[in-house]
């Protein structure tokens, strides 16, 4: 979540209203800023639900306090973006729906299951899903590395699921991954139609307040356990009360990764932010790794390596006319996650 995540990046950077002058440094640095912010997701939010509450709560927790945070932020200082002609409504609620709270609420599903860095790999499968989608739907041709990298990607996702030996995964955990994987691709498919008529900070908005009603609806806020907000959650070495977990995810993860990944995209070339957005899986590993104690078998890290290498050719190799996803990064969003 993703998103990333990124999961985390959309395809934002098609649409600019007026031509920024390009920073590349500074577009390096807040990529690689959103990437870390992406990347924590899953270590924040999963000793919430080792704590006792639910991945569907954690998420509303992140998907709500975000929206609130950016619908007040943007309101007060930037109020004509949050200006919507009604012919967009179609694209941001199944952009809020997917994008945002499919994303969102699947990774979570899928990293109470399994391992973190297994989560967001399974989502870093969507550039693979929206290259197929834009050969089999759009009918667009595409070039053989990029079906070669499509195969690679397929190989490394076998790998971590350990196939070979008998799909040794939690089967629900794998699911929600691919799920998540699916939402993923339809937030970068459609936030590159939305962005064409509506500014990307708007649009993520107004996706953050559709997602956040979604997800509130099947985990209302005031089921949430006052006593389990309020417990210690183990995250490391440290025990901070639940409740500050779901402050940082929201505003860490959520709320400053897009925002800075949204702003990164407006200095980069496609071809490197795909490149730096392989970050985030490393740093929802590596988190998860030192602050969970969840670690990846050889085979696991092999697939790892394996499936990012795959996600990168097609990303690299996309033609023109595909109109894929400028950039892998979910939270998605994750991700995210994600």
């Amino acid at each position: 979540m993703s998103r990333s995540a990124t999961s985390g990046g959309t395809a934002s950077a098609q649409a600019p209203a007026q031509a920024p002058t390009r920073h590349r440094a500074r577009g390096i640095l807040l990529l690689v800023l959103a990437s870390i912010c992406f990347g924590t997701s899953g270590a924040l939010g999963k000793p919430a639900m080792l704590a006792g509450l639910s991945p569907e709560q954690v998420a509303a927790a992140r998907i709500g306090i975000a929206a609130v945070v950016l619908l007040v932020g943007v309101g007060l200082t930037r109020p004509a973006l949050l200006r919507v002609r009604r012919g967009q409504w179609r694209v941001l609620l199944g952009y809020g729906l997917l994008g945002v709270a499919g994303v969102q609420l699947f990774y979570f599903l899928s990293a109470a299951r399994v391992p973190v860095g297994i989560a967001i790999l399974l989502e870093f499968a969507s550039p693979v899903l929206v290259a197929l989608w834009v050969r089999f739907v759009r009918r667009v041709r595409l070039p053989w590395p990029m079906w070669a990298g499509i195969g690679t990607a397929l190989v490394g996702l076998a790998l971590i699921a350990r196939v070979h030996e008998g799909l040794t995964l939690d089967a629900l955990g794998l699911a929600a991954g691919v799920a998540a994987a699916v939402c993923s691709a339809a937030y970068f498919l459609l936030g590159e139609h939305g962005v064409a008529s509506h500014h990307p900070l708007g649009m993520v908005t107004w996706g953050m307040v559709v997602g956040a009603v979604a997800v509130c609806l099947v985990a209302p806020p005031w089921t949430l356990p006052a006593a389990t907000l309020t417990a210690p959650a183990e995250i490391g070495p440290w025990h901070p009360p639940v409740w500050t977990l779901l402050v940082a995810v929201a505003l860490f993860s959520t709320v400053l990764a897009y925002l800075a990944g949204i702003t990164a995209l407006r200095h980069l070339p496609a071809s490197t932010a795909s490149v730096l957005a392989l970050l985030e899986p490393l740093v929802a590993t590596s988190t998860a790794w030192v602050l969970l104690g969840e670690s990846l078998v050889w085979v696991q890290v092999l697939g790892a390596v394996v499936l990012l290498g795959g996600a990168l050719v097609v990303q690299l190799t996309a033609p023109a006319a595909q109109g894929g996803p400028a950039t892998g990064t979910i939270e998605p969003l994750p991700h995210s996650e994600h």
